[in-house]
């Protein structure tokens, strides 16, 4: 599940590169303008995600036109340049994704569609490795008493 930010665009990172980490405030994203895997200008960065659980900003809300509504786009795997968002995926992608509107939590089950929709991997981490302690005492009956 992911919560919404609403948050001002007063600080800006100045020409950085970098993937989105998840120590970026995500205050700096608001206002930025979007571009996709190919350079085209996708549009600008109205709403931040946060993932519920660890506080991570994990999606964008990039507005694609005077006229049109959101888009959401990953930023794991997006990356920002000289101030800039680039997302890796093709404008005509990005702009088919799944509509949630904006100012609203995504569920888990949206999280999945948008997942889905760009192809990323959804797959649960690996169990963790099953440790042998050794075998099992025998249950209380068939220990064996030692004798008087």
């Amino acid at each position: 599940m992911c919560s919404f930010v609403v948050l001002t665009d007063e600080l800006r990172p100045r020409g950085k590169r970098g993937t989105v980490r998840t120590d970026i405030d995500p205050r700096n994203l608001i206002g930025r303008k979007a571009f996709d895997v190919n350079g085209a200008k996708i549009g600008t960065i109205d709403e931040v995600y946060l993932d519920d659980a660890t506080g991570v900003p994990e999606w964008a809300a990039v507005r694609t036109g005077l006229f049109s509504r959101d888009a959401f786009v990953p930023l794991g795997p997006s990356e920002l340049l000289d101030g800039t968002l680039h997302v890796p995926f093709d404008r005509a992608l990005i702009k088919d994704a799944p509509d949630f509107g904006v100012g609203r939590h995504l569920s888990p089950e949206q999280e999945l569609q948008l997942y889905h929709h760009y192809g990323l991997d959804t797959a649960p981490p690996p169990k963790a490795p099953d440790h042998d302690f050794g075998p099992l005492a025998p249950p209380e009956e068939t220990r064996s008493t030692p004798g008087p």
